[in-house]
């Protein structure tokens, strides 16, 4: 599966909302702006993290009612949550990965790492290959 998320540098808000703090989470992991003016990926991962004491994961119709949007919408946004690994599915429920967004990013930062470390491998096979000497590290 590839998986891809785009991150991005945005200043936080400089005063403590619930409401601006997760705007501001989800347009850093690229998933809250662009085409999505009404903000319906923000707006199903608040619905998630609303519920999830009670529920660790969400149909997607309950979602879309919720909502007041249709399911067709919301699998629309979750699919795309689903193919970057934001979310995952149990059976027919919704659920963020790592079970909270702290895990989440923690879960991110660990894919992010093994890549880096790929990376680094093939292009230290690279650079061999080219007589290109490494430094020590």
């Amino acid at each position: 599966m590839t998986r891809q998320i785009i991150l991005r540098h945005l200043d936080k808000p400089p005063l403590e909302d619930h409401e601006e703090d997760l705007r501001w989470f989800c347009n850093s992991m690229g998933f809250g702006s662009g085409r999505d003016t009404e903000r319906v990926a923000t707006a199903i991962i608040a619905t998630l993290l609303r519920r999830y004491a009670r529920e660790p994961g969400i149909p997607v119709d309950e979602i879309a009612a919720d909502l007041a949007i249709s399911e067709a919408r919301v699998n629309h946004h979750v699919r795309h949550f689903l193919e970057s690994g934001i979310l995952f599915r149990r059976k027919k429920l919704v659920c963020i990965r790592g079970n909270s967004l702290c895990s989440l990013v923690r879960e991110i930062r660990k894919d992010a790492d093994r890549i880096f470390d790929d990376l680094e491998e093939a292009a230290a096979e690279i650079d061999a290959l080219h007589g290109i000497p490494s430094r020590p590290k």
